[in-house]
Order: C-alpha cells, then sequence, then structure tokens
C-alpha cells in the first residue's frame, strides 16, 4: 500500500483552494497518509544551531544543536519514509508561503535527503504539487515570467531531490471576488474543474 506524506501550507482553513483542490485528490486515495499542517503546526526556521548540529559530533551537541537536531531528525524521517508526496504550496506574493521554504530548509540535508554527486534517497518516487493563485502566470499573460513558486518547487524537488513532479495550478482564485477580474471567472472555473479532476485522476495514478 502506497504511503503517502501529504504538506499543507496555505495560510487559510475552509477558503482555501489549494487545500479543497487537494482534497479532491485525498477523496480518491488509496493507501496511508500522514498529515502536515504548516500552518497550523509551524516548523522553525532554519537557524544556526540546525545548521552547525550537521557538522558536530552528536555527543558534542550543545542543548540547542541537540533540539534543533530532534527537529530535522523528525521531519527528514516523516520525508523519507513516505513513498509519495502532496504539496499544497499556494502562491504569495510571487513565491512559496515562508512556512513551506522553513520545511524545506528543514529536511534538504546533505547525505541524508540529497546527494549532490548521486542519486537521493528518494530520487524517483511521485509528488503531486498543487499551487493555487490569485491571477494568471501562463504564456502569454500580463504576468508571464513572474511566477516563482512552481519552477523554484520543480528545481528543488525535481532536480536536487529527484522526485517526479506533477504540477495541478488552480488559477485566477481572485475572478470571484474582485470585480476587475469578473471579465476571467469563466476562465477561473474551468481552471478549477480541470484543476479537481486532475488532482483526482493523479491520486489513482499516483497510489497504483
Amino acid at each position: 500500500m502506497t504511503h503517502l506524506l501529504h504538506i499543507d501550507s496555505s495560510s487559510l482553513g475552509a477558503g482555501s483552494v489549494s487545500r479543497e483542490v487537494a482534497q479532491s485528490f485525498l477523496d480518491q486515495w488509496q493507501g496511508t497518509i500522514v498529515h502536515r499542517d504548516l500552518a497550523a503546526t509551524p516548523v522553525p526556521h532554519l537557524s544556526a544551531a540546525g545548521i552547525t548540529a550537521r557538522l558536530t559530533d552528536p555527543a558534542h551537541y550543545s542543548p540547542e544543536q541537540a533540539a534543533a537536531a530532534a527537529i530535522q531528525d523528525e521531519l527528514i524521517e516523516e520525508f523519507l519514509n513516505a513513498s509519495a508526496y502532496l504539496f499544497t504550496v499556494p502562491m504569495y506574493n510571487l513565491t512559496m508561503p515562508s512556512a513551506f521554504k522553513a520545511w524545506l530548509d528543514q529536511i534538504i540535508v546533505v547525505d541524508r535527503t540529497f546527494n549532490p554527486t548521486g542519486a537521493s534517497p528518494v530520487a524517483g518516487r511521485s509528488a503531486v504539487l498543487i499551487s493555487a493563485r490569485g491571477g494568471g502566470y501562463g504564456p502569454g499573460t500580463p504576468n508571464e515570467g513572474l511566477d516563482f513558486v512552481v519552477p523554484t518547487l520543480e528545481a528543488v524537488l525535481g532536480r536536487l531531490l529527484g522526485l517526479e513532479v506533477i504540477t495541478v495550478i488552480p488559477e485566477l482564485t481572485m475572478a470571484p471576488h474582485t470585480p476587475s477580474l469578473t471579465p476571467l471567472l469563466a476562465l477561473h472555473e474551468a481552471s478549477m474543474a480541470d484543476a479537481h479532476e486532475r488532482a483526482r485522476g493523479l491520486a489513482v495514478a499516483v497510489a497504483a
């Protein structure tokens, strides 16, 4: 049975489009799930103690290094134990929520999850990335080239960690709430329908 690690990073609860689309994936998922909600329970940003602990013999840890290493160990073990991943990472101010960046910085550790000269221990595992955004950032749009979420995460998750990243992008989520975007409402609705359909299909495909 496929074991899924689901990382949420949207600051919204019921109003989050990323979480809504992720639920369509989860409703079809056949397997076990570990869910970590970084908005409800944030992980700390990487500290000097966390960095130096990676280079220090545990027998010589300071109390601060021991505490930082314990957090990293918990998150890394959780990450390595999964066989597939679901990341819900909306666009905030053209990039990812700081909560998700903090999680990445804690789990990307040379010779544990990242091998600069060879394959990562999670290489080839499937990762579904759901990234909602208020506008449109695709080719030909006024915002083309301003998406610093998906390209960054495809590089980090795909190139550094070796995951097989599949991206689902529900867009124009501000169209129902912003009068100037009302003409784009039909495009938003089509994007949402496509995102939910893809999420459901990916749940079946990844679990298989």
